[in-house]
Parts: C-alpha cells; sequence; structure tokens
C-alpha cells in the first residue's frame, strides 16, 4: 500500500520536473536565463496581492475541475462545462440583477440559478445519453455551440442593459448579491494587505464544493455505485445499480457544479455577466482534474498551479520574456502526467500481479512439501 501511494506521489513530480526542463530548453533556444526567468516569475507570485490573485484565477479552475472529475468517476466525459457555466452565468447573472431579496438569500438564489442552469444544460446530453445512445463527448460539444449562440441571442435582445453598448451586459447585481472580499485574512495574520486586488470570497463555497465532492464519491452509497458504474458496468448492473439512472444523475450533477465555474467573477469582481465574461475556464478545468487525478486535494493543487503560472507570466512580458513558455509547461505538464499515470498504473498492477502470483505458488508448494 506504502509503495502504491509513492508511485502515485512520484507520478505528478516526475512530470512537472520534465515540463519545468522541456521549458528550460524553450528558454535557452530564445536566449534567456532560466534561472532568472524562474527567479523573476517566483518573486512575482510570492507578493500577498500575487497570492490573491493566484487563489482567485484557481477557484473558477478547481469548480471547473470538480465538476469535470465526477463525470471521469464514472468514465463519462462531460466536456461541455465551458457552455454549461457561461449559460448558467447569463440567466443567474440576469436573475440576480432583476430581483432584490436581503443579503445572503440573494446570493443564494443566484448561486441555484446557475446550479440549477447547469444541471439542466448537462441533463440535455445526459438524457440523449441514456435514451438515444448518444455519445456524452458529441452531445456536449455540440450544446457548448448551442449555448454561445443562446448566449448571444438572449444578451443581444433581452438581457442587456443597453442593447447599443460595445460591452453589453446584465443588470448590475445589487449590493446583496455580492460577495465581500476576505483581504482581511492577509491582516489577520501579519501580512501586508493586497493592493488593487481583492481575494473573492467565493474561495468559501469553492472548499465546500470540494468536500462536498468527497464525501459523495467515498462516503455515501451513490459514490460506491458511481465508482463501480465506472470500473465495471456489468458487475455493477448486475449488483442492482441502474446504469441509465446513474449517467442521467452524474451529468446532472456534473452539470450544476459546472454552473458555479463562473460565480467567483460574476460575485466577486465584474458584478454582472458581459460579453467578455472570463471563457476557457471549462476546458483549462479538463486539464486540471487531469493532473489532480479526480482527487479534491490533488485538483486543487493543480489548480493553484495553474493560477500560479498564470499569474507569474505577467512579470514575463514585462522582462521581454516570452510568456509562451508558460503554456509550454501548461501543456506538457498535462501531457507528461496523463503518461506517468499511466506508466505509475501498469507498474502497480504488474507488481500485484506478481504478488498474487507469489502468494499461490507458496501455498500450492507448502502441501507438495508435507507430503514429500
Amino acid at each position: 500500500m506504502i509503495k502504491k501511494i509513492g508511485l502515485a506521489i512520484v507520478a505528478p513530480v516526475v512530470a512537472f520536473t520534465f515540463a519545468v526542463g522541456v521549458a528550460v530548453l524553450a528558454l535557452l533556444a530564445v536566449g534567456v536565463n532560466p534561472i532568472e526567468a524562474f527567479g523573476l516569475m517566483w518573486d512575482f507570485a510570492s507578493t500577498p496581492t500575487s497570492v490573491a490573485s493566484i487563489i482567485n484565477r484557481s477557484v473558477p479552475l478547481y469548480v471547473a475541475a470538480v465538476a469535470v472529475a465526477i463525470g471521469f468517476q464514472m468514465k463519462l466525459f462531460n466536456i461541455g462545462v465551458e457552455g454549461q457555466y457561461l449559460v448558467a452565468a447569463l440567466f443567474a447573472g440576469w436573475v440576480g440583477g432583476s430581483i432584490v431579496l436581503w443579503a445572503p438569500f440573494h446570493v443564494l438564489v443566484v448561486v441555484l440559478v446557475a446550479a440549477g442552469v447547469g444541471a439542466l444544460w448537462a441533463g440535455v446530453a445526459g438524457l440523449l445519453k441514456v435514451t438515444r445512445g448518444v455519445n456524452e463527448v458529441v452531445a456536449t460539444i455540440m450544446l457548448n455551440f448551442i449555448g454561445f449562440s443562446v448566449i448571444g441571442f438572449f444578451l443581444g435582445n433581452f438581457f442587456s442593459v443597453d442593447s447599443g453598448a460595445l460591452n453589453q451586459s446584465t443588470p448590475p447585481l445589487p449590493p446583496s448579491a455580492q460577495i465581500p472580499g476576505l483581504n482581511w485574512i492577509f491582516t489577520l495574520f501579519g501580512f501586508a494587505e493586497p493592493r488593487g486586488t481583492e481575494l473573492q470570497g467565493f474561495v468559501i463555497i469553492a472548499i465546500l464544493i470540494g468536500i462536498g465532492y468527497h464525501l459523495l464519491v467515498w462516503k455515501t452509497r451513490f459514490g460506491f455505485e458511481l465508482r463501480a458504474s465506472g470500473m465495471n458496468p456489468g458487475a455493477a448492473r448486475m449488483a442492482g445499480v441502474n446504469p441509465k439512472k446513474m449517467i442521467l444523475y452524474t451529468m446532472l450533477i456534473s452539470g450544476g457544479i459546472a454552473g458555479m465555474v463562473g460565480l467567483s467573477t460574476m460575485l466577486g469582481k465584474l458584478h454582472a455577466f458581459t460579453q467578455d465574461f472570463p471563457r476557457g475556464l471549462g476546458f483549462a478545468g479538463i486539464a486540471v482534474a487531469l493532473l489532480g487525478r479526480n482527487n479534491a486535494i490533488g485538483m486543487a493543487l493543480g489548480a493553484l498551479l495553474f493560477g500560479f503560472m498564470e499569474r507569474s507570466a505577467l512579470i514575463l512580458d514585462l522582462n521581454d520574456i516570452p510568456k509562451e513558455v508558460v503554456q509550454i509547461i501548461q501543456g506538457v505538464v498535462v501531457l507528461s502526467v496523463v503518461i506517468a499515470y499511466e506508466v505509475v498504473a501498469r507498474i502497480v498492477k504488474n507488481r500485484e500481479i506478481k504478488t498474487a502470483s507469489d502468494a499461490t505458488q507458496a501455498s500450492t508448494a507448502g502441501p507438495q512439501e508435507v507430503t514429500a
């Protein structure tokens, strides 16, 4: 067991080391000192302002990764997180900006609308799979494109406060629908308060999402049936698990979590859904889920790593160092992790087979020796 855990830890370390090695070669190829470049990245990212920015960047990536991981547990690939969170953010922003409620309830309504819309959007793919056998990858990709068109139609014709504006947006969220920042935490622990950046309060909800994901997958009967259906659908069916129901429930839960991906930005910074709302978080979440191996803590570390690289890329650009080196690291890390984990899985499997074989030989050899 200890050896198995050790191999699982070695895999991401080796993958990241290899990615850094590739980045070093890329920097040397353009005449940049790698030590100087990495030193600039670390010094810039270690300031209180950068720490707050890194966490803010990590939160939506983490939520997106959890949404993807729910599907991965059952061998379902929800590649539609991108469309699900954007459509959900649109409707949540419109509802939140159109009503007036007390502060806690107003935020709760926005969160529930986002989760509900995301679940419904992903549920369409789940329904198509269980009723017509449509592959969820194809269905969710198509729903992404449909979602982008839905956003353009509703934002341009119904939800925008100014249809003639260059950057159309839903009605602004009132203060009762905004989550206060957490910069006071830095002062509480004796650090300087971030300047120009507010640590978004949605990080607390993201932590709760991660805890809920872990408890659901590993501590409930539903989670056991979910994992069993992913590992061996035939055996799960023989044990009384309804595969179609599990697929539909999994897609609904995955979509519900995906719907909350954009809320950290909406409730803590933009306070509306705008035409230039952050995109690409759903696809980045897939990479984070792969990097974290669907583990709640592993995905959190992966999201922080991606947030660190995105933030530190800014200082490279200011010092005339190609910031694309960060994208190289991100891409190579994901590829390396996938390969490294596959190698580790095969090593562990071969060791288990050898251990079982040795135990079988020992048990059969014993009686023969006694008889002799």
